[in-house]
């Protein structure tokens, strides 16, 4: 079993994360990427669906088990690589010809939870599991790409608090803010999903213009911001 897979659904392409908490490092980073790339390049799928196969979790963000000895080794080369290597995964997603989905099968912590604001809509589990920002607790910067995915779909009042408390939203919590669309029990999720994404059968060159043209901040705080923050080289944790 790959780390990440995918199958078609009619004209639905149905991604699962097959890695345990689904953490990013640079091997599960290419995984993903070549998924979206085979997607994109050898089938006539319209939308995208991104479920995890873990019970409890559908992602858990930065691989820190990874990333903390290497910043405390204070090899810069490798940080910085693999936070250009996240931003390219990011901004393939914004600007991805395809509807994208989010079935939010479990937590969505941290970078999983950003990751999550990338797709244009979002579906989560209602009967276990939380959306959380817990940075602040564990003394980890925003990168300002990070924010404007935050940004993107997470109202600022709500995303204040979450930054700075560390709150876990529930699924309830999410769908009354409008950060997901939908919520549904686990065993009705990916259906849901499905048949949601079953819906939006559209262009891809619409798509692609579309969404590029709604992430335009995003772009930019990729693209820009984010160059002068890892070139500084500030990284820490804790």
């Amino acid at each position: 079993m790959t780390m990440v897979d995918y199958r078609l659904d009619e004209h639905v392409a149905l991604v699962t994360m097959n890695s345990g908490e689904n953490r990013f490092n640079p091997e599960f980073l290419d995984s993903l990427h070549g998924v979206l790339d085979a997607i994109e390049n050898e089938t006539d799928a319209t939308t995208l669906v991104v479920h995890s196969a873990h019970e409890k979790i559908w992602s858990n963000g930065i691989d820190l088990e990874w990333l903390a000895p290497v910043i405390q080794q204070n090899d810069l080369a490798t940080v910085k690589k693999f936070f250009y290597q996240l931003n390219t995964v990011f901004r393939r997603l914004v600007t991805y010809p395809l509807v994208t989905i989010a079935a939010i099968s479990g937590h969505a912590f941290a970078g999983g939870a950003i990751f999550s604001c990338a797709f244009d809509f979002r579906l989560m589990r209602s009967d276990r599991g939380f959306m959380c920002l817990p940075e602040v607790d564990l003394g980890m910067p925003f990168l300002p790409g990070m924010n404007a995915l935050l940004r993107k779909a997470i109202p600022e009042s709500v995303l204040w608090e979450m930054q700075l408390t560390g709150a876990r939203l529930t699924a309830d919590m999410c769908k009354t803010h409008n950060i997901v669309q939908q919520a549904h029990p686990r065993e009705r999720l990916l259906d849901e999903a499905l048949q949601f994404a079953k819906l939006q059968n559209k262009r891809r060159p619409v798509v692609a213009y579309l969404r590029k043209q709604l992430n335009l901040p995003v772009l930019h705080a990729i693209d820009v911001d984010d160059v002068e923050f890892i070139e500084a080289g500030r990284f820490h944790i804790g």
